[in-house]
């Protein structure tokens, strides 16, 4: 949500599980936030929802509150592949979870999908790429499942899948998507067009935000903070009339570090021209190698990964960062 100085022109409900509040609650969230800021006519507003939370009573309830877009984590059509995430839903319910949007006339539905599962094969992924395409929706997210050390996954030991057939996922993905009328505008980011996430797209693009909730960050161009993770804690602070949060200064090497890991994810890619000419040079000077091997191009004073470079964006990324 941008400053309450400015219009807002986004609100997204994300973090946790948003869709575990209640209808009462979600209204008085609406309520204030209304109360507080100047909300665009037209703004895109969000809400992340488990496919098992969508019943005809709340969709209703969010098209009335002026909700009109929906991220849902499907993640994968397998329900074996579900139950080893702990999801709570089953496969079938996603389908039911956008039907049910519809009749409520929320025509903006995004679903998140995941890759790279222990033991699944090529046939596998393009099942959940095809299952995905017949929810017909609007937007579609995909991430490598990423194991992180002392988390339930990753006790189980699962092995980790090959690079190689990783790289082959997001191939497939890339193409299907695309043949299917999507735009890849971002790394793990495809929209049908006019689709593309306003909230997500302002946030690669530097636009300041204002996040409300535990360990929620915000953004002003100038410095960067977060709320303290704990809720009761949070709830503490707000009861006491104060905010408990830490803060980052943003410098110029930050903010020129902030654009390479942001602005290049994008199809976009990075405007050169709204860099410091020390930082302009230094770009150019270590982006000729990536861009002789076919991973950047440089097309009027804009970098911007080739579909080849997508795949090793991280490395490409660390190469082009300031260090001190």
């Amino acid at each position: 949500m941008r400053p309450s100085s400015d219009v807002v022109s986004t609100i997204y409900l994300g973090g946790g599980t948003p869709s575990q509040l209640t209808i009462a609650q979600l209204r008085q969230l609406f309520e204030t936030i209304y109360i507080y800021n100047k909300v665009e006519k037209g703004a895109e507003i969000t809400i992340e929802m488990n496919p098992d939370d969508v019943t005809a009573e709340y969709a209703a309830a969010l098209q009335e509150l002026g909700v009109n877009r929906v991220s849902m984590g499907a993640q994968t059509f397998s329900n074996n592949r579900l139950h080893f995430l702990h999801r709570r839903h089953h496969a079938e319910q996603v389908t039911l979870a956008v039907k049910t949007l519809r009749q409520a006339g929320i025509q903006n539905i995004s679903v998140d999908l995941m890759y790279g599962f222990p033991d699944e094969l090529m046939s596998d992924w393009e099942e959940d790429v095809c299952k995905a395409l017949e929810q017909d929706v609007e937007h579609l997210s995909a991430y490598c499942l990423m194991i992180e050390e002392n988390t339930p996954l990753y006790r189980m030991h699962p092995e980790p899948i090959d690079e190689e057939l990783e790289r082959q996922m997001y191939e497939l993905l890339i193409d299907k998507l695309t043949a299917a009328g999507y735009e890849h505008y971002e790394i793990s980011n495809f929209a049908k067009p006019g689709f593309r996430s306003r909230h997500n797209s302002s946030y690669w693009d530097g636009t300041p935000y204002i996040g409300i909730g535990a360990a929620a960050h915000s953004y002003d161009v100038k410095s960067r903070n977060w709320n303290v993770a704990d809720i009761h804690n949070y709830i503490k602070g707000i009861e006491e009339g104060q905010r408990l949060f830490e803060e980052e200064r943003i410098d110029e090497n930050t903010r020129y570090n902030d654009a390479i890991t942001v602005a290049l994810r994008t199809k976009n890619g990075l405007d050169l021209d709204k860099l410091s000419e020390k930082h302009k040079q230094y770009c150019l000077a270590n982006a000729q190698k990536f861009i002789k091997d076919g991973l950047l191009t440089d097309n009027h004073h804009r970098l911007r990964l080739t579909r080849k470079g997508l795949f090793v964006s991280d490395m490409i990324m660390s190469e082009l960062i300031w260090i001190d």
